[in-house]
């Protein structure tokens, strides 16, 4: 029976990879902080057959200790402090968990009796920053620009190394956007998405975002982790870009939730003043200063070729669907009825007809 350890398990993409996993028959190990206030929501649903230990990145000697009693044959690194404003903030906190975090499991790894252990370190299309090429894959030049993706530039990088340097199956799953209904409130899809649940609840008057006009390549979390699991799976050690393909904007991301929910954005002004208002003139949409990052990146595309070629990993969800199965999500905690799929793809496509004959 395979084993694995998760690092990072009660977060949107260790609670799916659990689930996964589970599925598979594997015996599910998580690492989980000890903190004044329980954080395991993401996981509850399966908490009974999960087998959780405290422990933290930060502890080299926990992370030799479990690795030694679990006999793994998999392990997935998904911890790390992976908001991207945060980390300007707290640009220490973010280097010891995010880039030396990901060291401290390598070297714990090397450096056990238990042989043939599988590691997989979650990198990030961060890494690509400000870059020139319109389309970004596994060739395409890093230029990190926030310390979250320095920090992991450099997981990357001794990932890369400690495969090449002692022969250890280590990989890289360099992902892009992922989202899912279990998406952290911080994290602008979410903010969207339960902001519109709050609006038709009546407990929320708009929703105060940031740049609107950065472009993403978003996918579901679901999808993203079976990329993961796949990458273990092979017979040699690689590193992988795994995205949708598709970009779009987070502007479009809003208009196309709004208009799910019958409420048809039309935009008004001008940079930080503009605002998005509904067919009866309210406003749903402004701006704050304070949302916009010290560095932005405004445009993100990858090409996901190799991974659906080596792999065979192909995508379910396509942005439509990512977008219906967060609002679904975020309207059924609200006790909020919901239309059904192909109804609310028809009202987008109406808003969408009308804006266009608005436009000529």
């Amino acid at each position: 029976m395979n084993v694995a350890i998760i690092f990072g398990i009660t977060g949107q993409d260790g609670s799916y990879l659990s689930e996964l996993l589970l599925d598979k028959g594997y015996v599910v190990h998580g690492v989980i902080r000890r903190c004044s206030s329980f954080n395991t929501k993401r996981i509850d649903h399966i908490f009974d057959k999960l087998i959780l230990h405290y422990g933290d990145v930060l502890d080299s000697s926990n992370i030799c200790s479990l690795i030694s009693k679990t006999k793994p044959n998999e392990i997935y690194n998904l911890a790390a402090q992976s908001h991207v404003k945060v980390s300007f903030e707290l640009p220490v906190y973010t280097a010891e968990t995010t880039a030396l975090g990901t060291l401290r499991i390598l070297e714990a790894i090397k450096n056990s009796k238990v042989p043939n252990i599988k590691f997989y370190n979650a990198s990030t299309s961060e890494l690509f920053g400000k870059i020139k090429s319109n389309i970004q894959n596994e060739y395409t030049p890093f230029n990190p620009v926030s310390p979250y993706a320095i920090a992991k530039l450099y997981a990357h990088y001794i990932t890369i190394n400690y495969r090449d340097s002692y022969n250890m199956f280590c990989v890289n799953g360099i992902l892009f956007n992922h989202e899912s209904p279990r998406r952290g409130e911080t994290f602008v899809t979410k903010k969207i998405t339960k902001g519109i649940a709050k609006i038709c609840k009546g407990i929320q008057k708009c929703i105060t975002l940031g740049n609107i006009d950065t472009w993403r390549d978003w996918g579901h979390a679901k999808d993203y982790v079976y990329a993961m699991y796949l990458m273990l799976q092979q017979h040699d050690a690689d590193d992988f870009v795994i995205c949708s393909n598709e970009q779009h904007s987070v502007r479009e991301f809003c208009e196309i939730s709004f208009s799910f929910v019958g409420l048809f954005l039309k935009w008004e002004g001008i940079g930080i003043n503009e605002i998005g208002i509904d067919q009866n003139n309210n406003v749903l949409i402004k701006k704050d200063i304070k949302y916009f990052r010290e560095s932005e990146v405004y445009t993100l595309h990858g090409d996901s070729t190799k991974a659906r070629t080596v792999l065979k990993w192909f995508p379910n969800y396509n942005f439509f669907q990512l977008i219906y199965e967060m609002l679904k999500y975020d309207f059924e905690e609200h006790n909020l009825p919901f239309d059904d799929f192909d109804t609310c793809v028809r009202k987008y496509e109406n808003y969408k007809s009308n804006k266009q004959e608005m436009v000529q």
